[in-house]
Parts: structure tokens; sequence; C-alpha cells
């Protein structure tokens, strides 16, 4: 599972900042969940070879009691619970504050690994400014600046210095290894009734104790003659013993699942059409490749109106998941479960399709003297030849001259004629475009 790092501290310290810095984008939300997490944000990170989670918060004030300032301290304290690493954030010019210490408290009890860093101190790493931190009583400050990218390397070394490198993941290329599946989804969508129904019992997959709530849980099962191994994200109970009302929703949870899975069911709840949350949900979806089926569950629920209206908020909401099948189904009553099973196997072959080269070049050629990319001043990119360069999701590099001309409409007219011939459904696809350099040329290295 991908270790979560979250960013804590007052605010205007430039935890966000820093979080666009470790997320290496601008804007890198991948969910600003609505109402249910108020400042709470979540990107993907990655060093060398290791990826990981981060969360970035609100402004944080412990002791708070009054409106917007105590959820978003409920908030934090989420996020805290639910982080392998604390990164506490601090700043050098404003000096060390009551708030601070305040946080550094309540940080203590957390009993989590915490990194105390002090932010906007370019040029002060031996600067006595950062001696007054050590008051804090959290080891020794690292000196950073998220504004101009200084320190931010070795903080993220030491934060992840317990977590092994992960091994490259050949599960894709092993055809005989389980797929992996993931049900994702909003609270009471009926996550757990899905599950059940598959499994064809009531049976007790996890509690959720202190200290487990960071493991998904793996169910293996099989299903005619084609291995599954279901990653529980909802830290699933007995029907009765708990009430699915207060299935507790761990959005990082949702997203480690996500990340460990082969193919993704989004399931939506058919009277309440599609939400921030799930728009949220799908988003990160789509940003870790991975396959998808959306479910629409409880479908025998709603009339003909509504039916209507749901497939307009599908359409609007969820357009970038135009290559998803859509599928009605009640869990309860077992309905539409086949055809689920079915999309559920055709989205993952699709996703670990194999593409020959020569295919692929072929297919290439063909797209271009059908519709040629646009001209960019004097040249006119020359596209040569395609091969795969990764499954789940599939990766298609195409190689060539003048290809940082490409425009993004020529790219999905292309992705286009290759989800038409290699009849991909339910997976997203990605291509890369590869300059072919001169090694004569000026300046190359």
């Amino acid at each position: 599972m991908k270790p979560v790092i979250a960013l804590v501290g007052r605010p205007n310290v430039g935890k966000s900042t820093l979080f666009n810095r470790m997320t290496k984008s601008r804007d890198a939300i991948v969910a600003d969940f609505a109402g249910l997490t108020r400042d709470r944000h979540y990107g993907d990170g990655r060093l060398g070879q290791r990826e990981f989670i981060v969360v970035d918060t609100g402004g944080f004030e412990p002791d708070s009691t009054t409106g917007i300032v105590r959820e978003m301290a409920r908030q934090t304290r989420q996020a805290v619970a639910e982080a392998d690493v604390v990164i506490f954030v601090t700043d050098v010019r404003a000096g060390l504050s009551g708030q601070d210490q305040d946080i550094a408290r309540y940080l203590r009890q957390a009993n989590k690994r915490v990194l105390l860093t002090v932010n906007k101190a370019e040029g002060m790493a031996e600067s006595p400014l950062l001696a007054e931190f050590h008051e804090l009583g959290m080891g020794e400050p690292h000196p950073i600046s998220a504004a101009h990218g200084q320190g931010i390397r070795s903080l993220l070394e030491a934060a992840l210095a317990d977590f092994p490198e992960l091994e490259e993941d050949d599960t894709a290329a092993d055809e005989n290894a389980p797929i992996r599946l993931a049900v994702a989804g909003r609270p009471n969508v009926g996550k757990s009734t899905l599950i059940n129904t598959w499994l064809g019992e009531e049976r007790l997959i996890a509690f959720d104790m202190p200290g487990t709530t960071r493991d998904a849980i793996h169910v293996p099962f099989e299903r005619g003659g084609q291995r599954f191994e279901l990653i529980d994200t909802a830290g699933l109970r007995r029907k009765g013993k708990v009430f699915e009302a207060i299935e507790k929703f761990s959005v990082v949870k949702t997203l480690q699942a996500i990340a460990d899975a082969n193919v993704v069911v989004l399931m939506v709840d058919a009277a309440e059409g599609v939400s921030d949350q799930d728009a949220h949900i799908a988003g990160y979806i789509l940003d870790s490749g991975r396959a998808v089926v959306i479910a629409i569950n409880k479908w025998d629920s709603i009339d003909s109106y509504q039916r209507q209206m749901l497939e307009r908020s599908i359409e609007q909401r969820l357009a970038f998941l135009k290559f998803a099948p859509v599928l009605h189904i009640s869990a309860l009553k077992r309905q539409g479960l086949g055809p689920l099973w079915k999309a559920i196997a055709d989205a993952h072959a699709s996703a670990t399709c194999k593409m020959p080269t020569p295919v692929l070049t072929r297919l290439l050629h063909e797209a271009v003297e059908h519709q040629q990319p646009k001209r960019a001043g004097a040249f006119r990119p020359k596209l040569r030849y395609a091969h795969q360069g990764g499954q789940n999701p599939p990766i298609i590099v195409i190689h060539g001259n003048s290809l940082e001309h490409i425009t993004d409409s020529y790219k999905r007219y292309l992705e286009g004629r290759f989800r038409e011939h290699f009849k991909l459904v339910g997976t997203p696809m990605r291509i890369e475009m590869k300059l072919s350099r001169n090694p004569f040329a000026e300046g190359e290295h």
C-alpha cells in the first residue's frame, strides 16, 4: 500500500505550496470532497520508484471549538490518524508561535512519526533563527523553501526512509494472477451489500479496530474459473451488528485500494445521482490509470423521469469516463450482476491487452493518411512508428519528429483509432510522444 504523508500546521505557513511541490503540480488537488472533507486535499507524489499519497490539511487549531475552525481541526485529526508520517510545517520568518506549541503537543500525543519542517528558510540552513524551533522537542528541524524547491528532496527521503522501494509490479504480465478488484463509492451506496452478494454469504470481512485501519483486506474468490481478489475499503462487518448508515468513509483507504486494484467498480446511488464526491473518486481512478466500470445501484427504485435525469448527470459530471461501461444493478435483489461481471472481465482484458508493434505502426500510418496533424510553422509533425509502453493502463509510445506540436485533439483522434481496432472498453489509455533526437545537433545531451 502507498504510504500516506499528512501536512499539518497553522494557517499560512506554506502547506499548499509544499503540497504542490511534492505532487509536482500547480493544482494537484485530486479530491477536494465538498462538505465531507473541507480543506483536505489529496494528491499523488513520487520519489524515484517510491510512490506516496499526500494529504494537505486546512490551518490547524487543535483546541478550537467554533464553527468552521472546529470542522477543519476535526479533518486534520482524521488526516493525522490516517497518515504514516506527519510533516509539521512551521514558518521561520514568523518565528515560533503559541499555536505551533499547541500543535506540537497534540502531535506528541498522536503517537505518529513527525518530521518538523521550517519553511521559508531559503539560504538559512545555518541560521540562528532555526534554534528556537528545537524548543518544540520534535528533533532536528528540516529547513526548506517550498516556494523555491529547496530541501524538499531530503525531507521526502527522511519521510520515506522506513518504507521499502516498491518492487516493480509484474502482476499485469502474469496472466494467471487474480484480477484485483476494488469497489469504490460513497458510504451507504451499497458496497457491502454487493460484496456480500458476490461472496454468497454474510461473512465477517474486517473489523474497524485501532491499528487495522491501514490494512485493506484482500478477499480471494473464484467465479467461472477466473480468480479474483476483492480489495475491501469499507471495513465491512456482518450486517445487523452495524448499521450500514455508519459505514466509515475513509478517503485514504479508498485511494489506496484504487491504486492497488486492476479494475475498480465505481458505485453510484441511483436515487442520489452523481455527487461531487463521486466525481472526485472518478477523477482519482482516471489519474491512477485504472480500468473502471460504473455500476448504478438501486436502479429499480427510481422512475423514468429520475432515470433520464441520472443519465444526463452521468454524461455531464463523468464525461471524462466516456470509455467506461455503465451498468444498472440492484445489489440487494441480485439484479444485473451477470452483465456486471462480464463488464469487469472485458475492462480487465482491455487494460492488459497486448498490442504488437507492427500493428500499432500500421494503425498509426493509416490514421495519419486519413488525417494529418496540423502544421506548426515550417514543420509538420512526422509520426514514424509506435509501440506499447505499458499495461493497466495501456500506454502507446509514438516516435517521430516535431511531436511537441501534436495537439491534444489529435491525440484524442489517434486514441479513438487505437481503441476501435483493439475494441478497448473500460480502460483509460495514455499516448506518449517520443522525439527522435539528432545526436549531432548542438547542445543535445
